[in-house]
Formats: C-alpha cells, structure tokens, sequence
C-alpha cells in the first residue's frame, strides 16, 4: 500500500481500480509517510479524470513509500451539480489547509475563463494557497495554468498568447542539471495542452531554472525556491492518461460541430501512429464538408483507440519519483535538526544554574 488517501473518503473510481487502495481515518499516522496536499481545480468534465491520473502517477513513482494523500479543492472554480457535489463527497475546502504544513502541495490547472487570471473567481483563493506554500511545505508542484498563475502571482511575469494550441507529445532536452532530472536520459517527452506559454528569457530574469526545453515545445519544466519551499512548475501534463489526448481532440472536435469554435482542431503531435492520421484526416474531410453536431457519432474512436500508447510514462515516473526522494531527504533533514535540538535543549536543562 503505497497511495493513501486521507480522512476515510477514497472517490468511487480509484477504490474500484484493481490496484493498491489504502485510506486512512482517525489512527496514528505514522511519521515516515510523504504527507501531500492534493488541490484539485480541473472544471467537471476532466475532474474525476484528472483525479486518477494524479492517483496513479503517485502510486507508481512512490514504490514502498507510502503517500498520504489529503484532497482539497478551490473556492471559485465554476462548476456544475454533479461536480459540485463530487467536491462535496471527496474533498475539503483550501481554507481548512492553510492552518496546517505538508511534504508538499500539488496544484492542478484549469480552463481559464478570463484573459487575466487575476480576474478569475477563484484568485484570490489560490494565491493564499500559494503564500502558505511557500512557508508550510518542502515542495509545491504546480501544473499548466497553475504554473502561469504562480509565476504571475510571485514574480510578474505574463504568459503570452500562442499562435495555436500547443498540442501533442512533445521531445525536451535536459537543458540544465537538477535533482529532479537526475539520472533521466538526455530527452523526455511530455504532453501538452495549452494556448499560452511563459517564456524562458523571461524565468530566467526572474531566477527560474529551466530543465527542460525544446524549440518545438518551448518551455516544459522549471524550478525555484520560494522562501523555504521548492516550486516546481509544468507548462504540461506528465500526469496525462494514454486516452487523454484524444479525449480532448474529441471534445476540441465536438465543439466545432456545435459552432463553438471557427477552426477545425488540429490532430495533437507526436501521438497518433502512422495508421491512425488517415483514418482521422477521413473523419476530419467529411466534417469540414457539412458541420453537424450529430457527425461525431462518427469519429472513429474505436479503430484508433488500441493504436494510442503512453510513450511519456517512463518520463514521468522519473522525475515524480525524484521529486518524492527529495521530499524524503528533506523530511530526514528536518527530522535531524529536530532531534538535534531536542538533544541540545535536554543537555542545557541538565546543567547547573549559574549563580
């Protein structure tokens, strides 16, 4: 039991998976345990979705580390009855984390709805959780839009507008050494998903490591310390499922059928096997010759679905599982210090009273 989530109340898709489920209510917790905050904040469609692939990234990097898992979600992010009442079964609100301290806090992204995230609905109420990062954990993941916010909210530094949806799988070099990509091979691929990017000249004023990056997919990973915590922050998604990319070029497809977008959407890079784009580019001709919204009963999910692979998992378990050693030599270091000082502390009050 690696993966272990918190307070009793385990959402009904990961206790149903066939794979290690621990949860834990009022007993002892045990000191060795990573203790993770989970914040959850991906709109209704994808937040169950993104809840397993988290779940599952963790359970597979952690190994014998048991992880305790606690779930929180935002105030603001607009959501719908049945999500609504998901967050209510399963997770806590933000505010009850900020008396607390953890290992380390993971924050996902969502689909932003204002040009200018400071005018979101749920602002003000991920900045709180960004300030108690920085002095409550050892580390704070920050994904997609998250790390967009962090940066603007920390250092000023605005994401730019693409000229297209960064869609794919994408090649990134190791462009500086860090422990988080220790002992990787020189390239990983990750997936991405955005229409927005933060550019290295701009981290790298700020003090921002870049560790990877690739002139096809800009930025991917990078790195700061902030006050006694290390934010890590994801332009992408290494947490993302096989189906994930075709699940929102489906939907992207859905909303062009509807009239919700001008453009048909453009196939993700790097993901569909040589098979797969003709039979697509098929699909994608008789959509463009009569847009009804009954055509995607159509799209040929189930001739490509068996093709798609999950090349970016061993990229992924990598730098997860560097990133769960780090939050384990940081809980040994606190816990030396703390021993050290209890040491220190029972010798002084063992000595004579000076007169």
């Amino acid at each position: 039991m690696s993966l272990i989530i918190d307070g009793g109340r385990v959402p009904t898709r990961w206790m149903e998976k066939k794979r290690p489920v621990g949860s834990v209510g009022n007993q002892l917790l045990r000191p060795d345990w990573v203790r993770v905050a989970f914040i959850n904040n991906m709109p209704d469609g994808a937040l169950e979705d993104t809840e397993i692939q988290f779940f599952e990234l963790l359970d597979d990097a952690s190994g014998d580390l048991p992880v305790r898992l606690s779930l929180y979600a935002l105030t603001g992010v607009p959501r719908g009855e049945r999500g609504q009442q998901h967050v209510n079964n399963f997770y806590s609100a933000t505010s009850h984390l900020l008396n607390g301290q953890f290992d380390a806090v993971i924050i996902t992204g969502t689909e932003p709805r204002q040009a200018n995230l400071r005018q979101e609905p749920y602002w003000s109420a991920l900045t709180d959780v960004l300030d108690w990062a920085e002095n409550n954990t050892a580390s704070a993941i920050l994904s997609c839009l998250a790390a967009h916010a962090g940066v603007l909210h920390s250092d000023g530094i605005e994401r730019h507008p693409l000229g297209g949806k960064q869609f794919g799988v994408f090649d990134f070099a190791r462009v500086g050494y860090h422990g988080l990509t220790d002992g990787a091979t020189d390239r990983l691929c990750f997936p991405h998903s955005r229409w927005n990017e933060v550019r290295a000249d701009a981290l790298t004023a700020s003090g921002y490591q870049v560790l990877t990056q690739s002139p096809d997919g800009g930025v991917d990973s990078f790195v700061k310390e902030k006050k006694r915590s290390l934010f890590v922050h994801f332009q992408g998604h290494p947490e993302y499922g096989a189906r994930t990319l075709l699940k929102e070029y489906r939907r992207d497809i859905k909303r062009f059928l509807r009239n919700e977008r001008e453009t048909y959407p453009s196939m993700p890079k790097g993901y569909f096997d040589a098979a797969a784009v003709p039979v697509l580019a098929e699909f994608r001709d008789l959509a463009l010759s009569g847009r009804r919204e009954e055509l995607i009963e159509e799209f040929p999910e189930a001739a490509i679905v068996a093709s798609v692979q999950k090349t970016w998992h061993s990229s992924a378990i990598h730098v997860y599982r560097n990133w769960l050693q780090y939050l384990v030599a940081r809980k040994a270091n606190v816990s030396a210090f703390n021993a050290a000082t209890a040491v220190y502390h029972q010798t002084l009050r063992k000595r004579p009273a000076l007169t």
